[in-house]
């Protein structure tokens, strides 16, 4: 982010705190969204949209050279994050176990902050070789990609977790339209 705020964007601290402050504001935006939710039914899909979103604003705001543009490209890119991320968290943690929850949310935290520094890591590595704008661009296709990926897996996620669902109650016997992550 300094590196769009100084050097593709012309600004200083002031533009880096405008910049960073916009994706909170989507960040924010994301998790009321989520919370206005009444079911994690559908949240499969979304994480699909969430992560497509993410990617898609990523690439926009690598090439955007407007300040008030990139802005907005960065509401964006907030809100697919948060959306994504917490709407993996709900998922995971309906289908776990009570007495497997904590095991399972310390490998997903592990998996999310504990691979963050080798991302960043390797992400500035390609940044000093090809610049940032191209290394935003990497890292959003491969967020598309990785969105396009989970849909093409979704109906088989659906059928792993149609039990699980069942078994706790979040959705009841019926027609196979009924299927979690599906709405």
């Amino acid at each position: 982010m300094p590196v769009f705020a100084k050097d593709i964007l012309h600004g200083g601290p002031q533009t880096l705190g405008f910049l960073m402050a916009a994706s909170g504001v989507g960040a924010v935006t994301g998790a009321l969204y989520l919370a206005s939710r009444r079911s994690v039914l559908g949240l499969g899909r979304i994480i699909a949209i969430a992560s497509g979103v993410f990617g898609i604003g990523l690439i926009a705001f690598s090439l955007s050279h407007i300040l008030w543009l990139s802005l907005l490209l960065l509401v964006i890119v907030g809100f697919g994050m948060m959306v994504q991320m917490a709407s993996s968290n709900t998922v995971i943690q309906t289908m776990v176990d009570d007495d497997k929850r904590g095991r399972v949310m310390s490998f997903f935290m592990m998996s999310m902050m504990g691979m963050a520094p080798f991302g960043s890591l390797l992400a500035g590595f390609l940044a000093s070789k090809i610049g940032a704008s191209c290394t935003l661009i990497i890292g959003g296709a491969s967020c598309i990609l990785g969105s396009f990926l989970f849909s093409k897996k979704l109906p088989l996620i659906r059928e792993m977790i149609r039990p699980i669902y069942l078994k706790k109650g979040i959705i009841r016997e019926g027609p196979k339209e009924a299927v979690p992550l599906d709405r």
